[in-house]
Parts: structure tokens; C-alpha cells; sequence
């Protein structure tokens, strides 16, 4: 018998954990069903709209990060250079432009096979990873959708960091 044959059983769904985590952060939330669970958050440039979803068939809690910028036609090829450009950025998680409804959204993962369980720390981390690449990257979204700059250009804005307070 191999470990894969071993079943686990999981004592709650991972779903559950991340609204008890909102709900003693005091987040707005809404379970839109019994896998899904869908956060706003304010963040520095916009709002941000996260669903973590359990997907039992891979044993892996998703985790997807919308903020509002669609993206037309006529740019998608610039974005979609700039997202090429961001993900090479990442150690976790991607970015993606979604190309039926041209959102560019924030995905991640936690992979909890075997049935291992989230811990409320897990959750977090997950949350964190994505709204700090969201906040971090936003900009340069912004510089090549409104202000029409090339996506090198945009990239070099949003990584030159600054040290102190002028």
C-alpha cells in the first residue's frame, strides 16, 4: 500500500478557517457557498476582492484577487507583456489576465494534500502574498493601461524603491 492509498480525513474545510481569520480581523465577507468564501479589502490604490475557494478534487485552497481594471482590447497585448514581465518578478503566486472579461487577477494556491489542515497563519500568509503583490504592481498596470507607457517603462517606475521620507 502506498501513502496515496492512505486516507486522511480532514476535519474542516480550509473555507472555514479563512472567514473565522476575517471575521476576528473584521473583514467583509460573504460565503457565497460551502467552498467559497470572498473578502473586500481596502487597499492603498483600490479595493481588492479576493475568493478563496477550496477545490477538494486537487486538495488545494485557491486563492484569486481581483481589483478593478479591465483591460480593453486594444491593450491586452501590452498587459499581457507587463504580466510576463511581473510574474518573472514572483517567487509565489501569478498574475493573469483573464481574456473573456479582460480582468487581471492575483492567483495563488496552498496545497494541502493528505489532509492536512490551514491554520489561520497559512490563510494569512496566502492573503498577504497576494495584496502585496497586487499593491506593489498596480501602479505599473495603471502606467501602461491610462498613461500608455511601454511595459519595461511602467516595470522600472514600480521597482525603484526610495529610502526615507523627503
Amino acid at each position: 500500500m502506498s501513502l496515496m492509498e492512505i486516507e486522511s480525513p480532514r476535519n474542516a474545510n480550509p473555507v472555514d478557517i479563512v472567514e473565522r481569520v476575517a471575521a476576528v480581523n473584521d473583514w467583509s465577507f460573504a460565503r457565497s457557498s460551502e467552498d467559497e468564501v470572498t473578502l473586500v479589502m481596502a487597499g492603498k490604490w483600490t479595493d481588492y476582492q479576493v475568493s478563496f475557494t477550496w477545490m477538494s478534487e486537487i486538495e488545494a485552497l485557491h486563492l484569486a484577487c481581483a481589483f478593478d481594471l479591465k483591460v480593453p482590447e486594444r491593450r491586452r497585448a501590452e498587459l499581457l507583456e507587463l504580466v510576463t514581465m511581473i510574474n518573472e518578478q514572483l517567487w509565489v503566486g501569478h498574475f493573469d489576465l483573464w481574456a473573456n472579461d479582460g480582468l487581471v487577477m492575483f492567483r495563488h494556491a496552498l496545497v494541502l494534500a493528505g489532509g492536512v489542515e490551514a491554520s489561520g497563519a497559512q490563510c494569512e500568509s496566502l492573503l498577504a502574498t497576494a495584496t502585496e503583490a497586487c499593491e506593489r504592481y498596480y501602479q505599473a498596470f495603471q502606467f501602461v493601461m491610462w498613461a500608455g507607457k511601454p511595459p519595461r517603462e511602467a516595470m522600472e517606475a514600480v521597482m525603484f524603491e526610495t529610502l526615507g521620507e523627503a
